[in-house]
């Protein structure tokens, strides 16, 4: 009778352990089986600023407006095509002005993949009131210069530099390399890899002229 006694006694102890053992682990199914155990996955943290934000270069992009909802901020022109883009962007609505005269909106608008080389306001005043008046008074002339400020394809930084074949026919040519870019020896870069719906903007600080 002892030994039975001995043997149920053991057997109670063995199934209090072991029942132990499997309250032990907090994370278990509804079966009583241990879950695999949680990981957290090992990547980096993403930061939170747009692609585009981090990429665009230059002292001139402090003065695209920082607020989202802004349609002139890189986010708000990310969205939309490269005409539409330049039309709320503050440095750029003499070049508005004048795509608007030329036809080009359209045009702009609906190309698969370009680049623009945009002036800012400033560098269109450095055109002579008289000059500019008049140019923009001439369609052909007007779309002439505009199209020179335009090359196919989506050009990264990286790929800046050299002779680039513009819509308008005549080459440009880039010099320079990381956040130092000059255009055809004279028009510098200030705030580049702006990026809209369809194209890549470098805006630049002088009006580009084509040889013919």
């Amino acid at each position: 009778m002892r030994a039975m006694k001995l043997t149920a006694f053991a057997a109670a102890t063995l199934f209090s352990i072991s029942l132990t053992a499997c309250g032990s682990d907090s994370s278990t199914d509804g079966e009583g089986t241990a879950a695999a155990p949680t990981t957290m996955a090992s990547s980096a943290p993403e930061s939170s600023a747009p692609a585009d934000m981090m990429t665009t270069f230059g002292a001139g992009c402090s003065a695209v407006p920082a607020d989202a909802s802004n349609p002139g901020s890189f986010q708000a022109m990310a969205q939309v095509p490269v005409a539409t883009a330049a039309s709320g962007n503050p440095l750029l609505s003499t070049l508005v002005t004048a795509v608007k005269k030329a036809g080009l909106v359209d045009s702009l608008n609906s190309a698969d993949g370009i680049t623009v080389f945009a002036p800012t306001n400033d560098a269109f005043g450095k055109i002579p009131k008289a000059d500019l008046d008049k140019v923009l008074a001439d369609k052909k002339t007007l779309t002439s210069i505009l199209t020179y400020h335009v090359v196919p394809g989506k050009l990264a930084p990286e790929s800046l530099a050299g002779a680039h074949k513009t819509l308008q026919g005549d080459d440009l040519t880039v010099s320079g390399s990381g956040e130092d870019f000059k255009v055809n020896g004279a028009a510098s870069v200030v705030c580049g890899n702006v990026q809209t719906a369809n194209a890549t903007v470098y805006i630049i600080d002088s009006v580009l002229m084509p040889k013919s």
